[in-house]
């Protein structure tokens, strides 16, 4: 804890400055503070594993093919949510999906958030075991995280499905429409 009784006035910007500071910075510049507040960097945009394109744009609307939740090359989490992955690893998991979106909506912005207008819905699909029920649990992990990053333009309408298998054994997947502007 730093003890503000030692401090100059005259080395220590003021608060109005400070205020003013952190209103001035752009969108784009808050997004990527966010990011690194968080405790995350954006990976480089994941290439697709099959036949299909990362984003497709059609008018305002900006999907984002469903997202495994690789990091480094490998899946973060592999397998039937309960039974060989615990919700914990899993919820983590919807988070790499999410920073994997977001790299791919940089790249198609060409880095300017500004550009962002904000997330209009998340689909998520989990791996379970017939019997779990915390769908929703696990999604928050990209939901919160979303709103986290992004703020209010963060705020999205959501699906969060059980299935019996996603593709190359994930735990779990999860796809996303943004709303962007020219």
């Amino acid at each position: 804890m730093t003890d503000l009784t030692n401090e100059s006035p005259s080395t220590e910007p003021s608060r109005e400055s400070s205020r003013t500071s952190t209103s001035q910075r752009s969108y784009s510049q808050q997004v990527e503070a966010a990011i690194v507040a968080a405790g995350y960097q954006l990976p480089a945009p994941p290439e697709p594993v099959a036949a299909y394109v990362p984003a497709r744009r059609c008018g305002r609307q900006l999907f984002i093919s469903g997202q495994l939740p690789f990091t480094a090359g490998q899946l973060l989490a592999k397998g039937l949510v309960d039974s060989q992955v615990d919700d914990q690893l899993a919820t983590e998991a919807a988070r790499q999906c999410t920073l994997n979106a977001l790299a791919i909506v940089r790249r198609e912005l060409d880095g300017r958030w500004e550009r962002l207008a904000g997330v209009v819905r998340v689909g998520c699909f989990v791996a379970s075991d017939p019997t779990f029920t915390q769908h929703s649990m696990i999604a928050n992990g990209a939901s919160e995280l979303l709103v986290a990053i992004l703020g209010e333009r963060g705020r999205h309408a959501r699906a969060a499905v059980g299935v019996a298998a996603l593709p190359l054994g994930a735990a779990v997947e999860v796809e996303y429409l943004f709303e962007v502007t020219d």
